[in-house]
């Protein structure tokens, strides 16, 4: 199972940490995933989605319609939804 945002395709980035004596370390910063279930009134289903908090806000925000409907338009859905 990828640690990648099902709505936005996000995936986690790659970087260096720094202590204080300035050594650097590979660090890998991970996403804040969610695992949530939504209910597509237009489909009459639930979908169980892995999203950031990022895109649970936007979904709240606009709905999961309209957030799927553009996520399809730019082609990073999830072929599960």
């Amino acid at each position: 199972m990828s640690r990648k945002d099902d709505i936005t395709g996000r995936t986690p980035l790659s970087g260096y940490r720094s202590s204080k004596a300035n050594n650097k370390t590979k660090h890998t910063f991970h996403l804040n995933l969610q695992k949530r279930r939504f209910y597509i009134p237009e489909e009459d289903r639930w979908v169980t989605l892995k999203v950031t908090a990022k895109t649970l806000r936007t979904i709240n925000k606009n709905g999961i319609s309209e957030v799927l409907k553009e996520a399809k338009k730019q082609g990073v859905l999830s072929p599960k939804v």
